[in-house]
């Protein structure tokens, strides 16, 4: 029998956070809601791809933004806003806090951040890989790395963000 220890959290972005975007976003813009009509895209508020027929917004979002409101760190030129996906009302969140299933085999970025928020490595994970946990566990091999995100790989916009498990 094998033991399979889970060494890290996968976060969505917070209902807190996606409520507030919705109303505003980082941009200072009030996103509209439109109706996705083909799905695929990605929802950040879930961590799944949409559906044909839901609705859904496009929102600016600044992830070390907000971390370093929240830390009182300086992350410096690392400090970007991009785009988001998120549903137009409210949504359950995500189902689980592993590696979200709807994006596996998806082109991403891990991009590794030190504890001051500014980048420190990262590594790619390549279209059709199903295990990206080995990826993540290459990348928090560095002590140095205190946090991940999972960025797309063409347009650069952040994905999910990815602590290391506590206890």
């Amino acid at each position: 029998m094998q033991t399979i220890t889970k060494s890290f959290t996968v976060h969505a972005i917070g209902a807190d956070v996606v409520a507030q975007l919705r109303a505003k976003d980082d941009a200072g813009r009030t996103p509209g809601p439109f109706v996705d009509s083909e799905g695929g895209s990605l929802l950040r508020c879930c961590n799944r791809l949409s559906r044909p027929g839901e609705r859904i917004v496009l929102a600016s979002y600044s992830p070390l933004h907000r971390w370093a409101t929240t830390t009182g760190k300086d992350p410096g030129a690392y400090d970007e806003t991009g785009p988001v996906f998120l549903h137009a009302v409210p949504c359950d969140g995500p189902q689980d806090d592993g590696f979200p299933e709807d994006y596996r085999g998806l082109p991403r970025v891990l991009r590794a951040y030190d504890t001051n928020g500014h980048i420190v490595g990262g590594r790619v994970i390549d279209e059709g890989d199903m295990q990206p946990e080995r990826a993540i566990d290459e990348v928090f091999a560095d002590p140095q790395v205190a946090f991940i995100h999972a960025r797309a790989l063409l347009a650069g916009c952040f994905t999910f963000a990815i602590e290391r498990a506590t206890g």
